[in-house]
């Protein structure tokens, strides 16, 4: 449970799905003169070096965001945020979406991250320090439970697991529906994998069962990132989806459609 660490991952077409989508949703929030909270429940360490050892070995950034970069105008809330990490830490760094929420938000909203990862948690405490974020070495659907509804009570959670535990198919769906009963104003945002296996689809019938407002599907497919790769998409499931969410999201399944 606790062997997943995203630099292996950073920066592919999945990332860029879902951060993309991510930095529109809070653009989209940040408008309205009213606090926010941001809650994630499997934060990473929140900043990543493409050219380290692990991501180069996979190569899955060379086939994401080098492959997308030209996918979003300066002006593109993703983009605004991807210029202001390579400025400060270089051409190679990459962002995880702890650290793009942060620069998405304001001085007065509040960021609740949760990380398990021992390693993982020493690095994202120390990559969102600067920008006064709460991280909790705790398990993020406990964290999250635990303070729902949060304060500020505008908001948006990012449920983004590995899906190392397959049980996560399983419950994700009603740890979802309790979230929204007790914080039925919230953005609620899941990431899933699309897998040659279809794991994933008795969670999305189970989600659809839910009686959830407001919700937005959004599937991307793409080529494997290496040969006997699994993993042949992306997905997002939102609750309460912010206006212009989908409108993003048909522009990005376009791109994807084309690679």
């Amino acid at each position: 449970m606790l062997s997943y660490q995203h630099i292996y991952h950073a920066g592919n077409l999945a990332d860029v799905q879902k951060h993309a989508l991510l930095c529109v949703m809070l653009d989209y929030m940040t408008r309205k003169d009213k606090p926010l909270s941001y809650i994630e429940t499997h934060a990473g360490r929140g900043l990543y070096d493409l050219t380290a050892p692990e991501a180069v070995k996979t190569g899955e950034a060379a086939q994401g965001v080098a492959r997308a970069g030209d996918w979003f105008a300066p002006d593109h809330p993703y983009a605004r945020a991807m210029a202001q990490v390579k400025a400060a830490h270089g051409v190679d760094a990459y962002p995880g979406s702890p650290l793009l929420a942060a620069l998405s938000l304001r001085p007065g909203d509040t960021i609740h991250l949760a990380e398990l990862h021992p390693q993982e948690f020493t690095a994202l405490r120390q990559a969102m320090r600067p920008y006064g974020a709460q991280v909790h070495k705790q398990d993020g659907l406990e964290l999250a439970q635990s303070i729902c509804p949060p304060t500020p009570r505008r908001g948006l959670m990012l449920i983004d697991p590995s899906y190392e535990v397959k049980s996560d198919y399983a419950t994700l769906p009603g740890q979802i529906a309790a979230l929204h009963r007790k914080w039925n104003v919230g953005v609620i945002a899941l990431w899933y994998p699309i897998l040659t296996s279809g794991a994933h689809k008795p969670m999305l019938r189970a989600l659809e069962q839910q009686g959830l407002p407001d919700t937005l599907r959004h599937e991307v497919t793409f080529p494997p990132a290496r040969e006997g790769h699994g993993m042949i998409g992306s997905g997002m499931f939102i609750v309460n989806a912010p206006w212009g969410t989908q409108d993003e999201a048909k522009r990005l399944g376009t791109l994807f459609a084309a690679l």
